[in-house]
């Protein structure tokens, strides 16, 4: 039995300690209400900063969040994680959102913070690590407004994968990894104490295929839990957004959302 729906509009708020899990008919209206928190926390903030993941979220996020956007002038974008491949590669990040997102949203260019995918792995993290302290001016530790992450059917999320080292880094906000168990094997991530320093973090996943790994992260109570189940900022907010199909197997209460 699914979990207990109640219908709704949008998102709201809930305790920083409760996820607020949101299940969507589909990832179309999944999008709209992804650009809809967007905009509401853009609303909130002088600078809005923004942290992105890659994958499919570049396409629901193009699709959407164009029309949402009120004042990008005023937007800080980075990456949550990155492949360290030439900007131009398909497999960049960035270069997805900048041909699918960035040309239809102005954001000042000197605004968004890039690797430098020619230096050396460690050092490309350590570069990107001090582009975040320079973006972030005052603050000890990058504070996002909001964090838009996804999850892999391993739980892994960013670039922190199950049982990887980097897991316990405590000191860098940026680490490097080498050996992704997913290819491109080199990439840079943001770690936990970013992700956990977020004012808002928002977890999107579609499809069947995330099913069985959303109730592990949601329901389990395990030893040693996977990587997106240790995103639990200190004192910001975690939704979940879901479509029906990844919410298949959750038997915890949910809302249910309609934006028709």
């Amino acid at each position: 039995m699914p979990g207990s729906a109640v219908p709704r509009r949008g998102p709201a708020a809930s305790p920083a300690s409760a996820p607020q899990v949101s299940v969507f008919p589909s990832p179309q209206e999944l999008g709209s209400a992804l650009a809809q928190l967007v905009a509401q926390r853009e609303a909130q903030s002088g600078r809005f900063s923004l942290g992105l993941s890659g994958g499919s979220l570049v396409r629901i996020l193009a699709q959407e969040l164009p029309a949402a956007a009120a004042a990008p002038a005023r937007w800080l974008v980075a990456f949550v994680d990155e492949r360290r491949v030439p900007l131009q590669d398909p497999e960049s990040n960035y270069g997805a959102y900048k041909t699918s997102l960035f040309s239809k949203i102005a954001i000042p260019e000197d605004q968004i913070v890039v690797i430098n995918p020619s230096l050396p792995v460690e050092e490309a993290a350590a570069d990107y690590a001090a582009k975040l302290k320079e973006a972030f001016q005052g603050e000890d530790m990058p504070v996002f407004d909001l964090l838009i992450l996804g999850v892999g059917p391993d739980g892994h999320t960013c670039s922190l994968f199950p049982d990887h080292p980097v897991l316990q880094e405590r000191e860098k906000i940026v680490a490097a990894v080498s050996d992704s168990p997913k290819p491109p094997p080199e990439r840079i991530t943001l770690t936990l104490p970013v992700l956990n320093a977020a004012r808002s973090v928002v977890f999107v996943a579609t499809g069947d295929s995330k099913a069985a790994v959303i109730k592990r992260i949601l329901e389990g109570e395990e030893e040693n839990p996977l990587p997106a189940a240790l995103v639990q900022p200190h004192t910001g907010k975690v939704y979940w957004f879901l479509d029906e199909p990844a919410a298949k197997e959750l038997t915890i209460p949910f809302e249910k959302h309609s934006i028709l």
